[in-house]
Formats: C-alpha cells, sequence, structure tokens
C-alpha cells in the first residue's frame, strides 16, 4: 500500500500565524558561587512588535 500523504503536503498544510517565536538566552552570576549561570526562555511576540524592547522586558 502507497503512503496517502507526503511529508511536502504536510509542509503546505502549515498556516500563516501572526506571531514568532524567539528564543532568549542571558547569563546572571551565581549568588552562591559567584559564577556564571545561562538561563534560556521562549518569548512569543506578534509579528509587529518590537523585538528589542520585548526581550529587555522578558529578563526582568
Amino acid at each position: 500500500m502507497a503512503k496517502q500523504q507526503t511529508f511536502g503536503d504536510k509542509a503546505k498544510k502549515k498556516k500563516e500565524t501572526a506571531t514568532k517565536t524567539i528564543k532568549l538566552v542571558y547569563s546572571t552570576r551565581s549568588e552562591k558561587t559567584g559564577g556564571w549561570r545561562f538561563a534560556e526562555k521562549y518569548v512569543t511576540l506578534p509579528k509587529d512588535q518590537d523585538e528589542n524592547a520585548a526581550l529587555a522586558e522578558a529578563m526582568k
């Protein structure tokens, strides 16, 4: 039996969204050891919003 749906068909069905997701990686000093720690977050924004202002707010 042959496949009914190909990967190309699945990729074409993806709808355009009005948001974008950005991976935010930032560093902080550890209070215990004084070493650098890295944290990461995924931030979802509307496509028309300024990234720099939103990312500065997300790091707080």
